[in-house]
C-alpha cells in the first residue's frame, strides 16, 4: 500500500527534490533534510548494510542482482526489511521519478539496526529501519583527467574477512579512509588494498582487474562480490576474453599491461598509474573493448528494468 501511495505522491518529479530524495519513515523528502536517530546503532556502530543501483537511460541495471545482494547482506547481518522485493523495487522507482533522475541515478537502499529497548545493549531489542535515496549519478573515476585512475598500493591491510564478512555490502569504510588519504599523500586519486599476506583486494567502492597476455585477472579473495564484476566477467566470456580470478600480487598490477576497476558508480574504469608508474596503455585495448562493449549493451536495455514499469 505505501508504495502506491507514494506513486501517487510523485506522479512527476518534484523541482525541491532535483538535487536528489530520500525514502525516510514512509515519506519522500529532500534527500538534503534526510535524517536517521542519533542513537540509531547504524550510525553509533556502523551496524548497517547497503546496496546501491544505478539507473541510465530511464532503466535500472541488474535490479534483479542487487535486490538479491541486499537480501543476503541483511541476513548475513540478521536485519530485517519491512518490503518485499516488488515493494523495494516501487520505493527506489518512486524516487527516481520524484527526483526526475531517470536519465542518470546512483540509489542506495540500507538497513540499520535501529535503536535498542532503554538501557539495553542487546541488538535483538532493537527495530530494524529501512531507508533509501536517489541522487544524481556518481562515478569513483575523478572528473579531471579524463576519468582516468591512478592508483596507490596502500600499506594498511583490508579488514579480513573472518572479522567482517567481505560478501555483505556494508559501511565498514575506516580502513578505505584511511588508506585513501595515504593515497592522496602519495599523489594518487584513489587506492587498493591489500590483504595480511600483501595479495591484493579491493577498493573503496570497486574491484580490480589486471590484463597480462591478454588475459584478465582479478583477486577473488577478501572481495565484495561487485555486481559490474560479475558482470564483466560474464561479458569477457562472451567476448572470447580469458578471465582469471584469484590471487594478484602488486608486482603483477605494477607489471600489468592494461588495469581497470569495476563499479557500479562508473562501470567499467581505466587506471593510467598505479604507484606513480604509468601502465603500458590507458585504456589498453581490451579494457577499451569492455568498457565500450559494456555501455553499448547497457544503452540498448541489457539487464535493464523500466523506472516507468515499477
Amino acid at each position: 500500500m505505501i508504495v502506491h501511495r507514494l506513486r501517487e505522491e510523485a506522479e512527476r518529479p518534484l523541482p525541491e527534490l532535483s538535487a536528489g530524495a530520500a525514502f525516510v519513515d514512509g515519506a519522500i523528502v529532500p534527500v538534503g533534510e534526510a535524517r536517521i536517530p542519533l542513537l540509531d546503532w547504524g550510525f553509533l556502530r556502523s551496524d548497517a548494510c547497503q546496496d546501491t543501483v544505478s539507473v541510465w537511460k530511464g532503466a535500472f541495471f541488474c535490479l534483479d542482482r542487487h535486490l538479491a545482494r541486499f537480501r543476503r547482506s541483511l541476513d548475513g547481518l540478521r536485519l530485517s526489511c519491512p518490503y518485499d522485493d516488488a515493494a523495494l523495487a516501487g520505493i527506489l522507482a518512486t524516487l527516481v521519478r520524484a527526483s526526475g533522475l531517470s536519465q542518470g541515478a546512483y540509489v542506495q537502499m540500507l538497513a540499520t539496526r535501529g535503536r535498542p529497548a532503554p538501557g539495553s545493549r542487546d541488538p535483538r531489542s532493537c527495530t530494524n529501519r529501512f531507508y533509501a535515496f536517489c541522487l544524481p549519478y556518481v562515478r569513483v573515476a575523478p572528473s579531471e583527467g579524463a576519468g582516468l585512475l591512478e592508483l596507490a598500493i596502500s600499506r594498511r591491510p583490508r579488514i579480513p574477512p573472518a572479522a567482517v564478512p567481505s560478501e555483505i555490502k556494508n559501511y565498514h569504510w575506516i580502513d578505505f579512509e584511511l588508506a585513501l588519504f595515504e593515497a592522496y599523500e602519495r599523489g594518487a586519486t584513489s587506492v587498493v588494498l591489500s590483504d595480511a599476506a600483501g595479495t591484493l583486494t579491493e577498493g573503496p567502492g570497486f574491484n580490480l582487474f589486471c590484463i597480462a597476455g591478454g588475459v584478465l585477472h582479478t583477486p577473488g579473495g577478501n572481495v565484495l562480490p561487485g555486481i559490474t564484476r560479475e558482470i564483466v566477467i560474464e561479458l569477457a566470456a562472451e567476448l572470447g576474453v580469458r578471465v582469471e580470478s584469484g590471487p594478484v600480487s602488486a608486482d603483477a598490477l605494477l607489471g600489468a599491461d592494461e588495469a581497470f576497476a569495476t563499479s557500479t558508480a562508473g562501470g567499467v574504469m581505466p587506471i593510467r598509474a598505479v604507484e606513480g608508474k604509468l601502465l603500458k596503455a590507458a585504456p589498453g585495448p581490451i579494457t577499451a573493448l569492455v568498457r565500450d562493449t559494456y555501455w553499448m549493451k547497457r544503452e540498448a536495455g541489457w539487464h535493464g528494468t523500466l523506472v516507468a514499469s515499477l
